[in-house]
């Protein structure tokens, strides 16, 4: 199956170094050679990259490994076919626009007949099931949120919790959406994430021989979280999520969670001073 990778952060983050070892096991130290992608938000846009070759040694991967886009939401995806053939349209992140910002979406697993019925509001431009889940997601929303401004995070996460706990009757369905504004991550099967905060340690990769002194790149104010299939580096607290568990992630922090059986628990963030936007890196 596919492999993700997302950040979530207060201000505006490169991620060129997380990049470049998740990107090594798109066909280096892995075997997801199907294709990847990458979702930068900034506000109610993103900047959207996909190619249908391997994240190790594409000549796009090595564009973005080597040129930093700074975004406070950052979606990430590395492919391994199960559904679907081996070409562009078939490639994470998806993006459809919803209420005048876009969403973006990646997904890990796979899902059996699974053919919800499309009433044409999103439709899919591929063969996944992937894209034929995000699809029905934004349908659903759209049909139970008909006012002009979309609500915000705090009315939409229930809501994306029982879509996912619905969907993941057909199979595994890890995935990873944002609107810019707050990112959602469900944890079916496998699923780590860490938060990074002052003070910052020296991060070391797993898929490569490099490590970033994280306190130089950071102010004592920025914060960060980032989620991946796998995690990233070898000498940082990532913790897995539960099965079935969805997070809610607003400027670097967890702000909601719905565990399966149990009821979803608000988490009060503590708001720090605002961050430098010129130094953030993850």
């Amino acid at each position: 199956m596919c492999q993700l990778f997302a950040l979530n952060s207060n201000a505006p983050t490169e991620v060129t170094f997380a990049f470049t070892g998740f990107s090594a096991r798109g066909g280096a130290t892995g075997e997801h050679a199907d294709g990847f992608g990458l979702a930068f938000h900034d506000g109610a846009a993103c900047r959207h990259f996909v190619d249908d070759g391997r994240a190790s040694d594409a000549a796009l991967a090595c564009f973005l490994r080597q040129h930093a886009i700074r975004a406070r939401t950052v979606l990430a995806h590395i492919r391994k076919a199960t559904q679907g053939s081996v070409q562009l349209s078939n490639c994470h992140p998806f993006v459809r626009e919803w209420q005048g910002r876009h969403w973006s979406f990646c997904h890990n697993g796979d899902l059996k007949d699974f053919h919800p019925r499309m009433n044409g509001s999103h439709l899919p431009v591929g063969d996944t099931d992937s894209e034929r889940a995000f699809c029905f997601m934004l349908q659903e929303l759209r049909r139970r949120f008909r006012r002009r401004v979309a609500p915000g995070w705090q009315v939409l996460a229930p809501v994306v919790a029982e879509l996912a706990a619905d969907i993941s009757r057909h199979g595994v369905f890890n995935f990873v959406l944002s609107d810019g504004q707050a990112m959602y991550a469900h944890g079916a099967t496998r699923l780590h994430a860490v938060q990074r905060k002052h003070p910052f340690a020296t991060a070391h990769l797993v898929d490569r021989d490099l490590a970033l002194d994280l306190g130089a790149a950071n102010g004592p104010h920025d914060r960060m979280v980032l989620v991946a299939t796998e995690p990233l580096t070898r000498n940082e607290p990532w913790a897995p999520f539960a099965e079935g568990e969805l997070r809610v992630f607003v400027d670097g922090e967890q702000v909601w969670q719905a565990a399966p059986k149990r009821l979803p628990v608000r988490v009060e963030s503590a708001r720090g001073a605002p961050a430098i936007a010129s130094v953030l890196a993850a």
